[in-house]
């Protein structure tokens, strides 16, 4: 303990940015992911690069606090809130290691403070909860499964993108954590490519026409089950993605525009699509049914009548998707009910905003779509794992209702 208390006292004198002196006095950002939207994400043509530079350059706001005002005991309390959390036996973190590392730590958090413009030097118990407990310990353990990927590759070949699928429940927060990881690689100079299974989905066209093939389908009525995804696209835009291996290689990704066609949705036009700049360190693969796995009919159609030709249709998504995706991240839940509760505060924040949005029956049919698919899924999905994944390459974790994560039992 003398020696952790030694490193930490030395990262003190060398960090300026390391006194975290908190207060409930700021709340973090919806960890929903609506404040950065895919759909804004199609309408403009900020990119994430340029939202990350944009946040680099607000960099002197922190730094400019001198150290002396900081006391040690701000760093010791620091340090024994990072130890107290829920993961870190499971992204293999130990006290002496996050002690020998808090340099970095302290880096990861004012950087994460920096993204979502909360004040580092006062912190709330939810956002040291969020960055220390959550984001952080994730995008350890990414980057430690990205150095397990790239010692596969001999000395002079090309080391491809590590494809991470993060499988997580509509609302529980993965885009966020996916934007925030995205955000940490970028200022560490590593570039990343973040896709969603959104972005597959069939044009306004294509869905018109599964409706009409399954008349009175309602889990096929809008977009979301599996079939209202364009599998082919998938593929060749993974395919490409994977290719991206040295500098100056560069791909649009395709992105779906929700609100065209009076939400129904369509394909955003590809001027609109997000570049991408290789060499990429990793594929970042987020959506609420990745790695889902067809199950008996029997099984399904005593969920409900109309997943049966849903879980046919899901047969194919292992080849388009799930076979790409070499580490994983289950995001864990106690109840799909759950995502209507989130949704419905998502909605209901969007209307306090003046902003367009659902009613709250609205959003109790629009939630109703999916949650025969959780239910008939994600107990498999808890208990085996995703698809074609590799249990000492998947990080399941368990989050609460309020998107925090928990010891799992």
């Amino acid at each position: 303990m003398a020696n952790v208390l030694n490193i930490l006292s030395q990262a003190l004198t060398r960090t300026p940015c390391s006194s975290f002196l908190f207060s409930p006095s700021i709340s973090l950002p919806p960890p929903s992911g609506c404040r950065y939207s895919r759909i804004e994400e199609c309408s403009t043509t900020i990119s994430h690069r340029n939202m990350y530079s944009n946040a680099r350059k607000q960099s002197y706001v922190f730094s400019a606090v001198p150290p002396t005002s900081v006391a040690v005991s701000s760093v010791q309390d620091l340090y024994e809130f990072i130890c107290s959390g829920p993961l870190l036996d499971k992204v293999g973190l130990s006290r002496e290691k996050i002690g020998e590392s808090i340099d970095k730590w302290l880096l990861c958090g004012s950087q994460l403070c920096r993204l979502f413009q909360i004040n580092e030097f006062n912190l709330n118990d939810a956002q040291k909860v969020r960055i220390f407990h959550y984001y952080i310990p994730v995008f350890l353990w990414c980057e430690e499964q990205i150095s397990q990927h790239a010692s596969t590759f001999k000395d002079g070949e090309d080391v491809l993108p590590l494809m991470i699928g993060f499988s997580a429940p509509q609302g529980c927060g993965k885009t966020t954590l996916v934007f925030a990881l995205n955000f940490l690689f970028y200022e560490s100079g590593r570039n990343c490519a973040t896709i969603s299974i959104d972005d597959f989905y069939l044009t306004a066209e294509g869905q018109a026409k599964l409706r009409e093939a399954n008349p009175g389908n309602r889990l096929l009525e809008y977009r979301g089950n599996a079939g209202s995804h364009d599998l082919s696209l998938s593929v060749e835009t993974i395919t490409a993605l994977s290719k991206l291996t040295k500098e100056g290689m560069k791909m649009k990704i395709p992105r779906y525009d929700k609100s065209a066609y009076n939400g129904r949705g369509d394909r955003a036009d590809p001027s609109t699509w997000t570049e991408v700049e290789g060499p990429l360190t990793a594929i970042l693969f987020e959506g609420w049914m990745l790695g889902f796995k067809p199950l008996p009919v029997d099984a399904v159609t005593a969920v409900d009548p109309h997943l049966e030709i849903v879980n046919n249709n899901l047969q194919a998504y292992y080849d388009a998707w799930d076979k790409f995706v070499k580490a994983w991240i289950v995001i864990k839940i106690k109840d799909p009910s759950c995502v209507y509760q989130w949704r419905l505060q998502a909605e209901q924040a969007m209307r306090a905003d003046g902003k367009s949005s659902m009613t709250d029956d609205e959003v109790m049919d629009f939630v109703s779509r999916y949650l025969p698919a959780y239910k008939a899924y994600l107990p498999t999905l808890y208990s085996e794992g995703p698809s074609g994944s590799d249990p000492k390459r998947t990080l399941v974790i368990e989050i609460d209702e309020g998107r925090n994560p928990i010891l799992a039992n």
